[in-house]
């Protein structure tokens, strides 16, 4: 009785031995993280000043999810604005990838993300902290297994933001684009 459970228990268990022997070399581990550095460019939504600064970002894809990855990204808007004006962008959410059979290099997506929008007023008027929502999209171009170029277009929403002279209604809608490098780094 006891053999017969032994090879049993070994049939069971042999093709599961057997199928963790070799690994398809085309396949990916099981999770991919990329870090990025970019600059942008911003309308800022207010009083007509254009923005821009540096990005950083990273992307994190687990392996269950083929498409989908988590990214959170910083923006720094400083440069080009006068009388210390300036806007900062902390979000993070998900991205999808687009899957182009015909073209390998090129790897669309989109993202739905959502965090802080922070605007310092010009003449140190005020401060200002506001939730923010940023659907947008680009394309990644594969220059080697591990670098990438980057070009992201991103349209912001903050709906919490004060009814200011010169914005209509009480929405500030900031948008630009940023072009920059990704790197693979697992």
């Amino acid at each position: 009785m006891i053999q017969r459970l032994l090879i049993i228990a070994a049939l069971f268990v042999a093709p599961v031995l057997a199928a963790a022997q070799t690994e398809y070399s085309a396949e990916r581990g099981p999770v991919a993280f990329t870090v990025g550095g970019a600059y942008s460019f911003f309308d800022a939504a207010y009083g007509g000043y254009k923005v821009m600064g540096p990005t950083a970002y990273a992307n994190f894809s687990p392996i269950i999810w083929d498409h989908v990855a988590v990214e959170g990204e910083g923006r720094w808007l400083t440069l080009n604005a006068s009388h210390g004006f300036a806007e900062y962008n902390y979000l993070a959410g998900p991205v999808y990838r687009i899957t182009l059979s015909e073209h390998r290099k090129l790897h669309p997506y989109v993202k739905g993300l959502i965090g802080a929008g922070i605007v310092e007023f010009p003449n140190h008027l005020a401060v200002g902290r506001y939730f923010a929502m940023a659907p947008g999209g680009g394309v990644d171009v594969a220059l080697s297994p591990r670098w990438r170029l980057r070009a992201d277009y991103e349209y912001q929403i903050w709906p919490q933001a004060p009814d200011i002279p010169g914005i209509s209604g009480s929405v500030m809608k900031p948008n630009g684009v940023t072009v920059g490098f990704t790197y693979r780094v697992y």
